[in-house]
């Protein structure tokens, strides 16, 4: 059975490891970012309630 002989899957699984642990690392590490992460405001946005109209009229033809 040729599955049985460790050689070539070895190999393979040597040289898969190989490339994932050297080089792809060196190219994902050398994506920038478009924009530089800045800190949010602690300040807590002023947001007003929407007013649904038409949702107490249908509630009310129940």
């Amino acid at each position: 059975m040729p599955q049985l002989n460790p050689a070539p899957w070895f190999a393979i699984l040597l040289f898969s490891w190989f490339v994932l642990l050297v080089v792809i690392p060196p190219k994902v590490m050398a994506h920038t970012f478009p924009n530089e992460p800045t800190t949010q405001s602690t300040e807590k946005p002023k947001t007003e309630s929407w007013n649904w109209p038409w949702h107490l009229a249908s509630s009310t033809n129940l």
